[in-house]
């Protein structure tokens, strides 16, 4: 059961981070193979830094081909298609990042609850494992990563790896638990964008 409801949602969420990242890599202006690289890392980054945290070695991604070939999927999409995905507004694209955000946020967390981490714990990982293929995508592209300066990114993610969290860990429906941790999530990544959200700064 666990295996069954988990692995579709972390496909999902690979397919559309592949898509986000090789959109971001486009606009860029990188060639095919850059595309693709910048797609496959922002896929599959966050969930081999959770899976090697874990210690579930090695990572689903070298393990299970269905991974990289969302991953390259998503990137191969972006390629055929940008010009319709360029002409696409940022407003049409926020969801899908949004969605992919809480799809391995919960999953994550899920993960993580498994493999007997407290709810603590689990909640900063599944946030680190929704996070982390966009910061190694930051970091390929010379930006400073998303997460540390807009949008409460991190904070979206670490609310609705929360709820997973402390749901699995007082034995609530893991089906409802991971719907509540996505959308909390998804709301809250959304309803900061589009209200201008953001923690305070430290300067200016």
């Amino acid at each position: 059961m666990r295996t069954r409801l988990i692995r579709p949602l972390d496909l999902a969420g690979t397919a559309l981070f592949a898509l986000q990242g090789g959109a971001t890599a486009a606009a860029a202006g990188l060639d095919v193979f850059g595309v693709l690289v910048i797609a496959f890392v922002t896929a599959v980054g966050g969930g081999i830094v959770r899976d090697v945290l874990l210690g579930a070695t090695p990572p689903a991604v070298f393990s299970d081909l269905a991974y990289p070939v969302a991953a390259f999927g998503g990137g191969l999409v972006v390629v055929l298609v940008y010009r319709l995905v360029r002409a696409v507004p940022p407003e049409v694209l926020l969801p899908l990042d949004a969605a992919a955000l809480a799809l391995f946020a919960v999953v994550g967390a899920a993960k993580a609850v498994d493999h007997g981490m407290s709810p603590l714990l689990a909640a900063l990982l599944g946030a680190v494992s929704g996070t982390g293929g966009g910061v190694i995508r930051d970091v390929m592209l010379g930006r400073v990563p998303l997460i540390l300066r807009s949008d409460v990114y991190a904070v979206a993610a670490l609310a609705g790896a929360a709820v997973v969290a402390v749901g699995l860990r007082y034995g609530r429906r893991r089906a409802l638990v991971l719907a509540a941790g996505f959308v909390v999530c998804f709301l809250v990544r959304m309803l900061a964008v589009w209200q201008g959200w953001n923690l305070p700064r430290v300067a200016g």
